[in-house]
């Protein structure tokens, strides 16, 4: 199997089962002429998040990492009526573009877009006293998985969703010997991971037109 192979596979299943999204392909072309790195969720992997907010039903969800606003859009998408988002973007520039693509796609009302960085957010969140959230995606810097996942928790209620991207890192993941930030990164997510006895969780391994790498997702059942 091969990048090309892959990346034809999952044009397929776009072509059949994502119709044409004019507000989507915006928001990719809109980061690309701004610059933006091309690392945010394939199409299939924005409609599952989709259908995972859906199946859970989620009213208010936290994302960690908006880029573009590409998955924020997906996320928000899923929401019903009185559904909240909240985004942290580190960049400036992120999350100017952000926000216009978020707003091209009618959802400015329903999406905030918090600029900052994440572990000064995060504790902001938590102080201002609302309501948990029902799923939390994580798709930031891998160094900081393992704090994020842990104010996430923090964040969450018995039954809530945390959804981790990135997690495989092309396989380079079992390289103990890897001085690679990213890959140390996501090792340490997995071991802070197998310790709680608070979430019930799982990874998958995926393939496609962004190339091999993989999601961890949780469920917390508040069991500590």
């Amino acid at each position: 199997m091969t990048q090309e192979q892959w990346t034809a596979v999952d044009r397929y299943i776009t072509n059949l089962l994502l119709p044409p999204d004019p507000a989507l392909e915006a928001a990719l072309q809109d980061s690309a002429a701004a610059g933006l790195p091309p690392i945010h969720v394939s199409p299939s992997q924005g409609k599952l998040l989709m259908l995972l907010a859906q199946i859970q039903r989620a009213r208010n969800i936290l994302e960690i990492g908006t880029l573009g606003g590409y998955s924020t859009i997906w996320l928000a998408r899923a929401l019903p009526a009185g559904g909240h988002l909240i985004s942290l973007e580190a960049s400036p520039k992120h999350a100017e573009v952000a926000r216009t693509n978020i707003a091209r796609a009618g959802l400015a009302d329903v999406v905030e877009v918090r600029l900052g960085r994440a572990q000064d957010s995060l504790p902001q969140i938590a102080a201002e006293g609302r309501d948990p959230f029902d799923l939390i995606f994580i798709d930031a810097d891998k160094p900081g998985y393992v704090e994020y996942f842990e104010w996430a928790l923090k964040l969450s209620r018995h039954g809530s969703l945390i959804i981790a991207d990135n997690v495989v890192r092309g396989g380079a993941v079992v390289d103990a010997a890897s001085s690679d930030p990213t890959v140390l990164g996501a090792r340490r997510f997995y071991e802070f991971l197998a310790a709680q006895s608070s979430v019930s969780a799982a990874a998958i391994q995926t393939v496609g037109s962004k190339g091999y790498d993989g999601f961890a997702i949780a469920l917390v059942t508040g069991d500590d």
